[in-house]
């Protein structure tokens, strides 16, 4: 008996004029196709003299097994997706019913991803060049995983500024998640970011209309269906929504001429080695601001304006701006320190905003385990001391000197900042401060 062959077809969008010469000759290979009623429809005119396998929604497990059982014959299998059947298709789970079953890429059972074209690329080249930076995708389906996971992915693609491509945005059933993925992003985009709805790309029932985040959940959308919503960049002119790739941060009006302090070729002066350059240039032009607005302005974690700032020197400084930095094991020093500075106002920042600030002494600390703690009659403090990976001594020109403890990706978990006393801070507890300062450096 020969062989037989696992086939994993992504067809594209459905018209055979976007199909690859790979998937054409994949399906003509096959004695078996397998797939969803629809998706054998779409290529019904490629499957005269085969067995064909027809199965509802819901039924992809079956489909696998029903590949995995005529391969094991010997037969060429065909199981058909649309799109890209590695994209929210059928390779996956094809992959794990056949290792469930003991299948190794050494086994006398053959298989071959057969790549096309997805859903969401066969929208984004009808409605201009929406990809044409970062982005990603998200299925809104919560068939098969949790919401609570979906909407941690919409909330976090949503502060970064993805591009995004939403996948099964709403069925009969599930009318709410497109509505909530609209809250969500609006707490992080602009009302008037441009949208895209395509539903049938390259079929005969195409319909595109082009909205705005505000109006998008409004908008006919179904289970055929994608969402592309654009980042801070993306606008729409002449009907076609584009998202800029980022040429006019390096060249002049696009003429091909680099703009002062860019090189082409190179990365920007806002690049990972040259960015930390710009923050110091920036401070030193006058932009005297709390490291909080600094690090707003950035985009750009508190601990990253710290590092560069640290970095500043006599050749390129940053506008009174001084810091230097504490590892992990030099905080044993800091807390060591801390009494000899005497009176200190400790800054608590949660990640929803909320500011807690209040004064005590620098003798009040008490390490408890991984807490360290400070408990008085007016106030309870209690720090885990386990989320604090390092640590910067900064000073802010004349307004502020003091402590800020972070965690290991830069955000703050709490600072200590010397107290004035008549507009003046306390020149004991500042050449205190400075006999750490000077030991770091």
């Amino acid at each position: 008996m020969a062989n037989g062959k696992i086939l994993l077809v992504g067809f594209g969008p459905g018209g055979q004029e976007q199909m690859t010469y790979r998937a054409r000759a994949a399906i003509a290979e096959a004695d078996v196709v397998i797939g969803y009623t629809t998706y054998i429809k779409l290529v019904r005119d490629l499957l005269d003299g085969k067995e064909v396998i027809r199965k509802g929604m819901t039924e992809e497990i079956d489909r696998c097994i029903e590949a995995y059982e005529a391969a094991k014959k010997g037969k060429v299998v065909a199981l058909i997706s649309s799109g890209d059947v590695g994209v929210y298709g059928m390779a996956g789970p094809t992959y794990e019913v056949l290792f469930q079953h003991g299948w190794t890429p050494d086994s006398d059972i053959e298989v071959e991803v057969v790549t096309g074209a997805t859903a969401l690329n066969a929208c984004a080249s009808l409605v201009g060049a929406p990809l044409t930076h970062d982005f990603c995708s998200i299925s809104l389906s919560d068939l098969l995983t949790p919401w609570t996971t979906i909407r941690k992915r919409i909330d976090a693609v949503g502060a970064a500024d993805f591009v995004i491509g939403l996948y099964n945005p709403k069925s009969g059933r599930r009318t709410q998640q497109i509505v909530e993925a609209q809250r969500i992003l609006l707490q992080h985009r602009d009302a008037k970011t441009p949208v895209a709805i395509v539903k049938s790309a390259y079929r005969r029932r195409q319909d595109i209309q082009m909205t705005t985040l505000d109006n998008m959940a409004d908008k006919e959308i179904g289970m055929l269906t994608t969402v592309i919503i654009g980042n801070s960049s993306s606008y729409i002119k002449e009907g076609l929504l584009i998202t800029p790739r980022g040429y006019a941060n390096k060249y002049a009006d696009l003429t091909g001429e680099a703009k002062d302090g860019e090189q082409a070729g190179r990365s920007l002066s806002m690049g990972l080695e040259g960015w930390h350059g710009c923050v110091r240039r920036w401070l030193e032009a006058g932009n005297q601001q709390p490291w909080e607005k600094i690090s707003a302005h950035f985009n750009a974690p508190v601990g990253e304006i710290l590092a560069a700032v640290s970095g500043a020197s006599e050749d390129e400084p940053a506008g009174g701006y001084t810091a230097v930095r504490v590892a992990h094991d030099g905080l044993a020093d800091v807390l060591q320190a801390l009494p000899e500075w005497g009176r200190l106002r400790a800054v608590i920042r949660s990640a929803a905003g909320a500011v807690t600030e209040c004064l005590l002494n620098g003798d009040q600390f008490e390490m408890k385990g991984d807490w360290l703690n400070v408990v008085t009659d007016a106030f309870h403090i209690h720090v885990n001391w386990a989320k604090v990976n390092h640590a910067y001594l900064a000073k802010r020109g004349e307004k502020s000197l003091g402590v800020h403890f972070l965690d290991e990706r830069g955000e703050l978990v709490f600072r200590l900042l010397l107290v004035k006393d008549e507009g003046s801070f306390n020149q004991d507890a500042v050449a205190a401060l400075d006999k750490v300062w000077h030991k770091l450096t």
